[in-house]
């Protein structure tokens, strides 16, 4: 390994102390965010919040201090459905009650896995990985899809939110401590029935763990509303089920989820999952077809211009700036203020990871040029309505190229060439692929 060479740096302070512009940086950097010095006030112009194609949904929701925006995006996507058939100015569905039976069933997938690896040494990776992220938060849109097919919906006012759902750290680790204790339990027996009477014993203690933090998850409820006439239903004795099948009427199998990761290891035009991503351990394993970003935008807006929002997956993290709604990565100039060639590819930063998928949201507008090129998209987000445009945030299209890795899409939308991508055998992804990433 090569030692840092004192007499090097001699002379790079000297070139450093002879140019102004390092000058003028440390002096505004002593007192300022970096951000803030390198925001480009120019590119205002180019961000503002109109779109030619701009689709009238419903106000954002909050997730506040937890990890759920998946479920958020999830929700908001399906209401749209709701609000439309009973003529409702505004409606949520029930996003504890998807976040109950997730964290169930994520302890339980984790249990499984942890019992599939009991042949394996401690120090083995896939185990190690598996323990360490433990019971999160976050998720992707088939997680969501297991959880809604198994489960049903319920509106909001019949699972309402607990201070528990509402900030998850602490519950959160409770429940990673708890399934840690069992896999060290469980590696310290030789029969797999007695694991699976410690297993069985686990699980109903994680079911009244999240019954006390998050309520005990309805079997029938009443659906009461009053349309935008001012009119008053009523519907009684739902099943969460009967909800999803005739209430909200979306079959969520027409849906695939699209990425774009263009790297090496992953061809375009070719299916993929990842190993040991899943809740629901009798669900649909997670799959994804890989699109160039050209086709993926494509189907993107055609989903937008049948009047259909679009859940989505980007890192939000970078490039932004949250209380003016913005993710754009023209406005941040970080080379001029530190003299440096910052960019990396999206290529370099999936395969250094520099960036992956941490957030979830909704695409609900965007807007064409003359040429019929995007130029910008408009972004639902689930950060609550006192940020951006009463919670509705402005993505360029340039930012959409770099950091948007996942959509869900229509299968009617898909070509019959991708079709049958789809049908090609599936290609397993390790479980710490950036695309097994959570949002």
């Amino acid at each position: 390994m090569k030692k840092i060479n004192n007499d090097f740096f001699d002379e790079v302070e000297k070139e450093y102390l002879s140019n102004d512009i390092y000058k003028v940086a440390r002096r505004a950097l002593n007192k300022n965010k970096i951000s803030s010095l390198v925001r480009v006030s120019e590119q205002n112009e180019y961000t503002r919040n109109r779109f030619s194609i701009d689709l009238k949904t419903l106000p954002v929701t909050n997730q506040k201090a937890s990890g759920r925006c998946w479920i958020f995006a999830g929700c908001n996507v399906l209401r749209e459905k709701v609000a439309k058939k009973f003529n409702l100015d505004n409606f949520e569905l029930s996003q504890n009650y998807i976040a109950f039976y997730d964290k169930l069933e994520k302890c339980n997938y984790l249990m499984e896995s942890v019992i599939s690896l009991l042949d394996k040494d401690k120090d083995d990776r896939t185990l190690n990985y598996l323990l360490s992220n433990g019971i999160e938060d976050g998720g992707q849109w088939d997680l969501f899809v297991n959880i809604v097919n198994k489960y049903g919906v319920v509106p909001v006012d019949a699972f309402p939110e607990t201070f528990q759902s509402s900030n998850t750290r602490e519950i959160d680790g409770i429940l990673n401590q708890y399934v840690r204790k069992f896999a060290f339990e469980a590696r310290k027996k030789n029969d797999i029935e007695e694991v699976r009477i410690i297993e069985e014993g686990y699980m109903k203690n994680i079911y009244k763990i999240l019954s006390s933090c998050f309520g005990i998850p309805p079997k029938k409820f009443d659906f009461e509303y009053v349309d935008k006439n001012k009119e008053y239903h009523i519907e009684k004795d739902i099943d969460p089920q009967t909800f999803l099948r005739e209430y909200v009427g979306v079959d969520l199998n027409d849906y695939i989820s699209i990425i774009n990761s263009p790297t090496s290891d992953k061809p375009f035009y070719q299916p993929y999952t990842v190993k040991y991503l899943g809740n629901v351990i009798e669900g649909k394993p997670v799959k994804y077809l890989n699109e160039e970003m050209l086709r993926f935008k494509s189907l993107v807006i055609s989903q937008l211009s049948d009047g259909e929002p679009v859940w989505f997956g980007s890192d939000c993290s970078k490039d932004s700036d949250r209380e003016e709604g913005l993710w754009d990565d023209v406005s941040f100039d970080v080379n001029t203020l530190f003299q440096i060639d910052y960019s990396l590819s999206k290529e370099g930063m999936l395969d250094t990871r520099n960036s992956a998928m941490n957030h979830a949201m909704v695409i609900t507008g965007v807007n064409i040029d003359e040429n019929g090129n995007p130029t910008k998209w408009k972004i639902q987000n689930s950060w609550g309505p006192d940020h951006a445009y009463k919670g509705y945030y402005v993505a360029t299209d340039s930012w959409f190229d770099k950091y948007v890795y996942q959509a869900v899409i229509n299968k009617k939308y898909l070509s019959e060439f991708e079709e049958k991508d789809l049908e090609k055998p599936v290609v397993e992804l390790e479980p710490w692929d950036p695309m097994g990433t959570l949002a």
